[in-house]
């Protein structure tokens, strides 16, 4: 076998044992277009919204903030002195952009042990478990994006004591995520009925 054909099917035998896709579907702006280019994302909102009660919008909304639908998203490095990298702004990952900590606690508490941030059906299922729990801790509706990111940005502790008040980027975001919800809810009622 020659050197050159060695070399393609090791390449070959690599590529297959990635990760995965992690990019972001091409439209963002458009539920329907999310959910035809990526059927599986339409089936974890959808098992999500059956388990937990969190509208596909509110999820998507929030997806869309945290990571722009790119599964193995992280947050930018910090630098001392512009160019010595410091590690990390935060534990971040996936496309809930989960924290280590709050992470642990759902695997634990919900026995998903296996569950990963860069699995949208774990993420979503995980969005909704903290959604519910910002709902049973803040008294904040399940379909209010704008309240649900804020306590899911700010943690619940932090949302009680309103703590985003004193951030008036955070109030900007908030708003976008609630009107982005309110646009995906709108597109989703005319998705092709195999979408929604």
């Amino acid at each position: 076998m020659s050197r050159l054909l060695r070399a393609m099917v090791l390449l070959m035998v690599l590529a297959s044992c990635g990760g995965g896709d992690f990019s972001a579907p091409r439209n963002l702006d458009n539920a329907c277009a999310i959910l035809s280019e990526r059927p599986k994302y339409g089936r974890a909102f959808a098992a999500t919204q059956r388990k937990w009660g969190v509208p596909v919008a509110v999820q998507m909304a929030t997806i869309y903030q945290e990571s722009k639908f790119i599964g193995n998203a992280r947050t930018p490095f910090r630098y001392s002195l512009g160019v010595i990298p410091m590690g990390r702004q935060s534990s971040a990952y996936g496309y809930s952009q989960a924290l280590d900590g709050t992470w642990d606690e759902y695997r634990t508490e919900t026995g998903r042990r296996s569950a990963r941030r860069d699995r949208i059906d774990d993420a979503t299922d995980f969005m909704g478990w903290y959604m519910t729990k910002s709902r049973e801790r803040n008294g904040i509706s399940l379909s209010d994006a704008r309240n649900q990111y804020l306590a899911y940005h700010e943690g619940h502790t932090g949302f009680s004591r309103r703590s985003y008040t004193v951030k008036s980027w955070l109030m900007r975001v908030a708003d976008e995520v609630g009107q982005r919800a309110v646009i995906y809810d709108a597109q989703l009622a005319t998705c092709p009925r195999r979408l929604r």
